[in-house]
């Protein structure tokens, strides 16, 4: 059961932007905290940034001031938007709904297919 799509990866330019999205089937969307991820070739998939159930944000100190994921209940959709675009972004861009255990969240584990993120130098 797909429970994630994630959209709007592509191809671009360093210094240049990208507007992802992630849409969820989870009838329980506005209740969950939601999570990005990353993972590039030969490496660890990693937290890219989070967003409580609540609004709450997080990111990781490789994106802050770059990045910024926000959250539209009514659509059931996460958004992360990708500024200053570096070719160390070059990655598979995830998201997942997870929970809280203090300020780390724990993805349920049931992940989408992920979205290809490219950034020429």
């Amino acid at each position: 059961q797909v429970q994630v799509v994630e959209s709007g990866g592509g191809l671009v330019q360093s210094g240049g932007s990208l507007r992802l999205s992630c849409a969820s089937a989870r009838s329980d969307f506005s209740g969950v905290a939601m999570g990005w991820y990353r993972q590039a070739p030969g490496k660890q998939r990693e937290l890219v940034a989070d967003i409580t159930s609540g609004g709450s944000t997080n990111y990781a100190d490789s994106v802050k001031g770059r990045f910024t994921i926000s959250r539209d209940n009514a659509k059931n959709t996460v958004y992360l938007q990708m500024n200053s675009l570096k070719p160390a972004d070059t990655a598979v861009y995830y998201c997942a709904a997870g929970y809280h255990i203090g300020a780390t969240i724990i993805p349920f584990g049931f992940w989408g297919q992920g979205t290809q993120v490219t950034v020429s130098s």
